[in-house]
Order: structure tokens, then C-alpha cells, then sequence
């Protein structure tokens, strides 16, 4: 799959349409377990059984096609016919788009993912009062639109317990599609992305319908595949409601003839219940997603299982992630865990874990400013200015890492170029 970003002139633009265009042809995931090697991995496991144990030698894994592994230790697990064999190795995922760049969940802010290099783009999904899909960060759109200034929604503002958090705001499911249409995106983190507040107002909140019909036309321009990758945002909660996203999600997706393992779609959760759910009424490839090590999912809440995070990133939670999913979604910390004062310390032993359950692995956020980026790889003291982000993606990419969500694709795919380069894929 040979990448060839639009490029307008501007150089990060330029410098990441070169890096993508410099992409071989077939650079995919066999393509880089044929070059790559065994990746090596620190010695923390993850998790509460076998925390600050040694990891076990990885054991080594040859099967046939057909959903199986294929790979030598820790490199990835090849599971053939997911539909995930068919993506470059490892994925440059546009978090959200391109938020480092633009409003989050915009047209705008897909478009530049795509020029920046990105593979795959994502939503999160949440409904409105009749039951359409919109794509938001939240179904509280206080900080993602201009609500607050339309005085004729004034009376909708209020307060709701949602996944047990008390939230104040505006919610997507007190409105109709053609009420939220009147309002218009903005910046969610102008504090951080001031620059980012120029584009504020420019584009409406899209539906997901909208959405998958942009992906279609911009594949069809790009010359190759547009993926998305969608969440569900609080399924337990809107079920509880009554909209219910899985079916309307799964509805869409066969719409768009985006259903099925050949449909160019991930489908991602917080809630183990939700892919479950649409592992039901759809074959596309999953992600379980995974926060903190000392959170629950919320469904695990509703339904008293008192499983963590962290013992679903124990070999045997692992495993059990394997039965309805084809990877995990894991924070940045359960890999690459951080001090109190934010310097890294050794990686844990969840790559290796998981490639041996045949996951793989989309860590997130991967961002640019220093905020954002572990003590190691801050530069200066402004959390707002850029750090090196590029020794920081490379950091990830050598744990082994199946690719990221990242704010500012074009990073990502500079240095893929590079960590490619390295590993002689050609």
C-alpha cells in the first residue's frame, strides 16, 4: 500500500508527504515481521498478579492462515484474515484527526490526517435525541462546540451522572440532529492549542454518516483505502436510555459497505460488553480499549465484576480479550509506565503478553507538546511547546508496538520512515 499524501507547500506537510511517499509498496504487516526480528522488551510485567515479576523467554509461535499468529516472540501476531492484516505495520492512527491541528472531529481535521499521512482516522460516536450518530469527543459538547452561545438552547444546560461522574454542560442526546446542525465546532484545549482556535466555527459537528461518506470519496481521490476507526462512547449509558449505539452503529456500517472483515473499519470500546455486542451483528476487527491500571469498565461496574484494568492485562485477561477482539487499546502507561514526577521507567511485559494472545496493540495518545510527552522527552520547561516527540514514537515503535493514536500524524509517519529505514523493509 503506497501512501501519497496531498501536500499544500507548508512544510509539514511537504516533509510528511516525502516521508509517506517514501513508504514501500506492501509495507505491511508481514512485510515487517520478515524484516524486523524479535523486538526486546524490559522485564515489569503488567498488572496486579506478576507485577515487578521477570517476564518468561517469549515463546515462539508458527501457525497456519486463518486467524492464527504468525511471528517469532515478541514480534506482532499476524492474525490473517481480521482484516488487520491488510493495514501498514505498524498504524499511524489520526487521533480524533488531526487535533494537534485543528478542531477535533471535524471534516478539516480529517482531511489534514489524511494529507499528513495517517492510515486510519477516528470517531467516537454519540447519539442525538432522535437517534442519529454524531461524532464527538463526549456527548457533553460544552468544550467541543458554541453552544453556550446560542441562547436558545440556554434552558438545555444541566447536569447528568454519567459512568458514575457528575458532568455540567450540554448533552447530544437532549438535542435533534437539525438543532445540533445550527451549532458549530471549536478548539477543546485552547489553553494548550491556541492556535488551534483560529479554525473555531469553521466546520459543523459531522455525522458518522457524513463521515463514512467523506472516507469513500477521499479513497477514491487518495487512490487507496481510508480506515476508520470507531468508538463507542458510554454504550452502557445510552443503552440504559434507550439509544442504543451498537445498532445503529452496525446499521451504518453495512450502509456504507463498511461491515465485515473486508470493510475498512476498527471498531473500538471501553466497555468489553459493547464489542461483544457488536461481535454479534458485525465481523469487523475489535479493540478493548484499556485506561488506567486501577480502573473498571463501567459495564464491569453495572454488573459487579470487579476485574481491573490491570488484571485484563495479565496473560489470562489477555486471553480473554482474545476471544471477542483482535487487540487492545491500551494508555501509553501500561506499557511505558512513568514516575510520580513523569520520567519513564522499564517497559512492562504487555507487548510480549499480548502478541503471544494474538492482540495487537494501538497505544494512545502519542502528542507532541511537552505536556503530553514523559520527562524523558520534554524539551524545556513551556508545556505548551513541542518536546521530542519523534524520540518518543520511536521509543514506542521499538517496544513493538502495532502502531498509535496520535494527535500530529505527521510525526508518526516521519518517523515509521525512519524506524522502517532501520529495520530494512523494503
Amino acid at each position: 500500500m503506497t501512501h501519497r499524501p496531498i501536500s499544500n507547500g507548508s512544510p509539514a506537510r511537504t516533509a510528511a508527504a516525502a516521508a509517506a511517499t517514501d513508504v514501500p509498496a506492501g509495507a505491511s504487516r508481514r512485510g515487517f515481521l520478515r524484516a524486523a526480528g524479535a523486538v526486546g522488551l524490559g522485564t515489569v510485567a503488567v498488572g496486579a498478579a506478576g507485577a515487578g515479576e521477570a517476564a518468561a523467554a517469549p515463546a515462539d509461535t508458527e501457525r497456519g492462515s486463518g486467524g492464527e499468529s504468525r511471528g517469532t516472540g515478541t514480534t506482532p501476531a499476524v492474525r490473517t484474515g481480521t482484516g488487520l492484516d491488510r493495514l501498514p505495520h505498524p498504524l499511524v492512527i489520526g487521533h480524533r484527526g488531526a487535533s494537534g491541528y485543528r478542531p477535533e472531529h471535524t471534516l478539516g481535521s480529517y482531511e489534514l490526517a489524511l494529507e499528513l499521512g495517517a492510515d486510519v482516522i477516528e470517531q467516537d460516536l454519540v447519539p442525538t435525541k432522535d437517534g442519529q450518530l454524531v461524532v464527538r469527543h463526549e456527548n457533553n459538547i460544552a468544550e467541543t462546540t458554541d453552544v453556550a452561545d446560542h441562547p436558545e438552547f440556554a434552558a438545555l444546560r444541566t447536569t447528568k451522572t454519567i459512568d458514575g461522574q457528575s458532568l455540567t454542560g450540554w448533552f447530544t442526546e437532549d438535542f435533534t440532529l437539525a438543532e445540533l446542525r445550527t451549532l458549530r465546532a471549536k478548539e477543546r484545549l485552547p489553553a494548550q492549542r491556541q492556535r488551534n482556535t483560529l479554525y473555531d466555527g469553521r466546520w459543523a459537528v459531522p455525522t458518522f454518516r457524513e463521515v463514512v461518506e467523506y472516507a469513500a470519496k477521499r479513497s477514491r481521490s487518495l487512490g487507496r483505502d481510508v480506515w476508520l476507526y470507531v468508538e463507542t462512547k458510554h454504550p452502557s449509558y445510552f443503552r440504559s436510555i434507550g439509544l442504543p449505539l451498537e445498532e445503529r452503529l452496525a446499521a451504518e456500517l453495512r450502509r456504507g459497505g463498511l461491515a465485515g472483515k473486508r470493510g475498512k473499519a476498527i471498531l473500538q470500546s471501553f466497555e468489553p460488553s459493547s464489542l461483544q455486542r457488536l461481535s454479534r451483528l458485525v465481523e469487523n476487527p475489535a479493540v478493548q480499549l484499556l485506561s488506567d491500571a486501577a480502573t473498571r469498565p463501567y459495564d464491569f461496574v453495572l454488573a459487579g465484576d470487579t476485574r481491573t484494568v490491570a488484571d485484563l492485562v495479565t496473560p489470562a485477561g489477555l486471553r480473554w480479550i482474545a476471544n471477542y477482539a483482535q487487540g487492545i487499546g491500551p494508555t501509553t502507561q501500561l506499557i511505558a509506565p512513568v514516575d510520580k514526577t513523569g520520567k519513564l521507567q522499564p517497559p512492562t511485559t504487555l507487548v510480549a503478553d499480548a502478541h503471544r494472545a494474538g492482540l495487537v496493540l494501538h497505544p494512545y495518545t502519542v502528542r507532541n507538546e511537552n505536556g503530553f510527552l514523559p520527562l524523558d522527552y520534554r524539551r524545556g520547561t513551556d508545556p505548551t511547546a513541542y518536546g521530542d516527540a519523534i524520540g518518543w514514537s520511536r521509543y514506542l515503535y521499538e517496544q513493538g508496538v502495532d502502531g498509535f493514536f496520535t494527535d500530529q500524524s505527521d510525526t508518526a509517519v516521519l518517523t515509521r520512515a525512519d524506524f522502517w529505514a532501520s529495520r530494512g523493509v523494503s
